[in-house]
């Protein structure tokens, strides 16, 4: 059998020393472009979101990044359990390119984890408002979230469908239709938004008036609609009708699903302790009062806009090494998680020089400069944005080695990494320094900063083990 250059083409001989390399480049690109503007524009409907709340008053912002919180905390962990699909798909189809029968039972495993775990989260979320009154949260916020809650935890289901559905077609290499479907998503979710919560004038006469419950409402239909739209495409995508994706979705297939609990499981522990960690310093920050709590949630939704583009790499890398991994291509899997990482370094260089540079120019993004009721909301976040740029290199560099150890399928070191950077150094560091130092919020940034580092460098080191060498022995086949 000849060698396999890293695109599964058969190596010509003489070939130049880089075209490995600028073949990995183009292909990782390919990949990972329609995936970061994916993420964009779902994280564009949470900016939206947030933006309209800011216009309904600092209060109101408040109390939905209270909610957002809890929300996106089990959602992250949901998101732990579909993304075994990608990982598991590539993986067979490095093995056995065109499979069929993998990429279907897969997928189908993937939307009964999705449909199993998200049943209890909303259940739990329905309890939002007493959750936060009983950890000492301001009662007036704790109420209005618990409020908004009830009515956004119903887009958890078809999201998490979305995201396994995603994954199948991410492996499959053809993710331009949950592209075209989450930007179909956005402009619905901003029309409604302003319809439903806002009241009516000139601009919009037919206003609803329902507040912050509006913006909820609208998450809810943009997701279905999204989750709707993709599975119409696909099913009219005349090169996907081989894999059969939604045929028999009912049948139930125990080994499969243990195999994505098994390995998604650590991914779910990973991603909470993150999640956890930007949880906890919300927490914290709603108990320094609204005023570092919207501050907060203005810093902390320009870094995870920024955070968006890497987030695509390293899901393109979990593909891309996934498939190298199948064809058990040694030299495959280190030129695609370098590549991959050396793109996320650079990105997020460039978003931390950004932040650097016009900190008051994002704020007003969110904020009005102009309203009396920001005036002292708008410097302390210019001053957070100062510490989400500290991170953003180590935030980007621990995402992409993350995707790059799940297409090796190694999810359980990462996951203690994660634990021990995060909450070993990362949550006590920062409430010794804000409640202990008195540094309030900036302690808990500080606290941030420290955590991803250390994780960062952790994961780094684990790439280079495991890819040094002989690689893991393979996992079993799925069949």
């Amino acid at each position: 059998m000849p060698a396999l250059d890293l695109a599964g083409f058969p190596a010509r001989e003489g070939a130049p020393l880089h075209r490995p390399w600028l073949r990995e480049l183009r292909a990782t690109l390919a990949l990972s472009g329609p995936l970061v503007l994916i993420n964009l524009a779902q994280h564009g409907l949470i900016m939206a979101d947030v933006v309209m709340l800011g216009r309904l008053g600092a209060e109101q912002l408040a109390a939905a990044t209270l909610a957002h919180g809890l929300y996106f905390i089990l959602f992250i962990g949901g998101i732990g359990l579909t993304s075994t699909v990608a990982p598991l798909i590539a993986e067979a189809l490095g093995r056995e390119a065109g499979a069929t029968d993998p990429v279907r039972r897969t997928l189908r495993a993937g939307f009964w984890a999705a449909t199993l775990i998200a049943a209890p989260m909303m259940a739990l979320l329905w309890y939002t408002g007493p959750l936060l009154a009983a950890i000492g949260e301001p009662p007036a916020l704790a109420e209005a979230a618990g409020a908004y809650m009830r009515v956004l935890q119903w887009a958890m289901w078809p999201a998490l469908l979305f995201m396994a559905l995603r994954g199948a077609l991410a492996a499959l290499e053809r993710p331009g239709w949950a592209l075209a479907a989450s930007l179909a998503a956005l402009p619905l979710n901003v029309a409604l938004g302003v319809w439903l919560a806002f009241p009516a004038s000139e601009a919009f006469p037919a206003g609803l008036d329902l507040g912050m419950a509006g913006v909820g409402l609208a998450t809810v239909a943009a997701a279905s609609f999204s989750l709707v739209l993709l599975v119409a495409v696909v099913l009219c995508d005349a090169k996907l009708h081989r894999y059969r994706l939604f045929h028999r979705l009912w049948r139930f297939d125990a080994a499969l699903l243990a195999r994505v609990f098994r390995l998604g499981l650590p991914i779910v522990a990973t991603g909470l302790a993150e999640a956890g960690l930007f949880e906890a310093a919300a927490l914290g920050m709603g108990l320094f009062g609204a005023t570092q709590l919207a501050a907060h949630a203005v810093a902390i939704q320009i870094a995870a806009f920024c955070f968006m583009v890497p987030n695509g790499v390293a899901q393109a890398a979990t593909v891309r090494v996934g498939l190298a991994y199948g064809r058990r291509d040694g030299a495959g899997v280190r030129r695609a998680g370098l590549v991959a990482v050396g793109l996320a370094f650079v990105f997020m260089v460039l978003c931390a020089t950004t932040q650097l540079a016009v900190p008051g120019f994002l704020t007003g993004l969110f904020l009005d400069p102009a309203a009396p009721a920001n005036a002292g909301v708008l410097p302390v976040a210019a001053a957070f944005i100062g510490f989400a740029a500290l991170f953003a290199v180590a935030d980007g560099v621990q995402s992409v080695c993350l995707g790059m150890l799940r297409g090796l399928q190694d999810t359980k070191v990462p996951m203690w990494v994660a634990l021990g950077g995060y909450w070993g150094l990362g949550v006590p560091l920062g409430a010794w320094l804000a409640w202990g130092a008195g540094m309030e919020g900036y302690g808990i940034w500080t606290g941030f900063c420290a955590g991803l580092f250390a994780v960062a460098a952790l994961l780094v080191l684990r790439w280079r083990r495991l890819t040094t060498g002989l690689l893991p022995r393979p996992v079993a086949a799925v069949r």
